[in-house]
């Protein structure tokens, strides 16, 4: 009976938002009070334990995913109004007038690199809002946008949930990212194929888009393999998503002769590099305040920081912000000095963060709600009996399941950080009950969440507010369910085979 209460919410969730068509913030909040019943009725949570559950959620939903996501959408704004975004599509369009080969690039490998370095929706919103500016449909690029934030969600955000897998499981860094990209080496050449099916499905144009994503995914797979195994976790997502765009640049190029010809660039190279100052500097900002230069990061980190307690379960958790490495802080700063940079005026991109606001009003409810139902089946031990109870029923078949663990907490929690820490320990536990390498199975938890993390309800609120399409969630999350169960599917298999 504890599995089944435990399972009420997402079957809830799932149920309001791909059958009915509820909107997500409805959607949301329904879930969040049914969550809040069950947890103090069926798990007997006292109420100011689920009280300050929600409140963690809240903090943890405000800072980092709404920040980030609030100043991933204000950068793309502050394109539009300095009308600087005109020169990206001009650019994009220079490279190749193939439909694959823009939407490859953009969200494969311009939103691999957003994901390798920023994370936390990035990779969903900026590539879907400058799909839509170049005449793609609204759900389309959400859709594509989703299934590519995918694989490189592994080491998203310079590989910080690899990090946390190791130090929850106590495990080696480079062993375990060695593991997760041989375990989501199929998935790196098929992912690309799909979205550039799902840009051209002409059967015509089949041979074109296998080459492309076959190469595409085979260099991607390459970088990330020697990445992971000879530096570790913070570069293989950067390094494969660099590499990724030099060759869709190549190919597109290649593919431009003899077929219809670019259009040429009208802009010259300062108007270039105004219209990428905004992205340009995100990246510079972001880099250079991550773990690969650990000294600058620990000197911001410990500058300005805020800290925040919460009693649950007779435990004290504590919350804390360092506020000069928080990547929506350094989104703002980036987005706000390179408007100034693109001719914008500083009250005019004032006002325009305040209607970035206005404009996110749904969302903030929905990933509030979202991220305080999670915590709230985290610290009333739902999510734990479902994990449990899912190793408990496979047995030996266990390994096959493995990833469907991980994906449950992505979908949960919409991090892949997050369901490391809920699931981590669990799966290296019964790695040592069954006689598998727990480096394997604990890697399975994080390639598995790759998985979840194209249905998660944040990501997909993420995709709707960056295309504008508040109130369609359940439209974009039945045309994403498909590609994410077959993707965990294969990644159970790849477990399985290799245990």
């Amino acid at each position: 009976m504890e599995t089944f209460f435990a399972s009420i919410p997402i079957l809830v969730l799932i149920v309001l938002m791909g059958v009915f068509k509820v909107a997500g913030d409805k959607s949301s909040i329904i879930t969040l009070l049914i969550t809040a019943f069950l947890a103090i009725l069926a798990f007997h949570s006292p109420v100011p334990d689920t009280v300050n559950s929600f409140l963690y959620g809240m903090l943890k939903a405000l800072v980092p995913i709404l920040f980030i996501i609030l100043m991933a959408i204000y950068s793309y704004n502050v394109l539009l109004q300095t009308k600087k975004i005109e020169v990206l599509k001009q650019q994009f369009s220079s490279i190749s007038t193939d439909k694959s080969v823009q939407v490859l690039l953009i969200t494969w490998g311009f939103g691999g690199l957003l994901e390798g370095m920023a994370g936390f929706g990035t990779a969903v919103a900026i590539p879907a809002a400058i799909l839509i500016s170049l005449g793609f449909r609204p759900v389309f690029s959400a859709l594509v946008s989703l299934i590519a934030n995918s694989v490189p969600t592994a080491f998203g955000a310079v590989g910080v949930p690899v990090i946390v897998l190791a130090q929850e499981t106590g495990l080696p860094v480079i062993p375990l990212s060695t593991a997760v990209v041989l375990q989501l080496s199929v998935l790196m050449l098929l992912v690309p194929l799909v979205i550039t099916f799902l840009a051209d499905p002409r059967m015509k144009a089949l041979p074109k888009n296998l080459l492309l994503s076959l190469l595409v995914g085979g260099v991607s797979l390459v970088a990330q393999y020697l990445s992971a195994r000879y530096i570790g976790a913070e570069t293989p997502a950067i390094v494969g998503a660099i590499a990724s765009i030099i060759v869709i640049v190549v190919i597109g190029k290649l593919m431009g002769k003899g077929g219809e010809k670019p259009t040429p660039m009208m802009y010259s190279g300062w108007e270039v590099f105004r219209a990428w100052a905004v992205y340009v500097l995100i990246m510079v900002l972001i880099l250079f305040t991550s773990p690969l230069f650990p000294a600058v990061r620990e000197m911001l980190s410990g500058v300005c920081s805020s800290t925040m307690s919460f009693m649950i379960g007779g435990e004290e958790r504590k919350y804390t912000i360092q506020w000069l490495t928080q990547g929506g802080l350094l989104l703002f700063i980036g987005s706000f000095v390179g408007g100034l940079l693109q001719g914008g005026r500083v009250k005019d991109l004032l006002v325009l963060l305040w209607r970035s606001v206005v404009q996110l009003r749904k969302t903030i409810v929905t990933v509030i709600c979202l991220v305080g139902f999670s915590s709230i089946m985290e610290t009333s031990g739902m999510i734990n009996q479902l994990a449990v109870a899912l190793s408990a029923a496979t047995g030996a078949l266990y390994p096959l399941f493995a990833p469907t663990i991980g994906a449950l907490g992505t979908f949960l929690t919409g991090s892949d950080t997050s369901a490391n820490i809920l699931f981590g320990k669990l799966q290296a536990g019964v790695a040592g009950h069954i006689g598998v390498d727990p480096n394997w199975l604990s890697a399975a938890n994080t390639s598995g969440a790759t998985g979840g993390k194209i249905i998660s309800p944040q990501s997909i609120a993420i995709a709707t507010s960056a295309c504008d399409e508040q109130g369609k969630e359940g439209s974009i999350l039945k045309a994403a369910l498909p590609y994410a169960l077959v993707y965990v599917v294969i990644t159970g298999v790849v477990v399985y085979v290799f245990a």
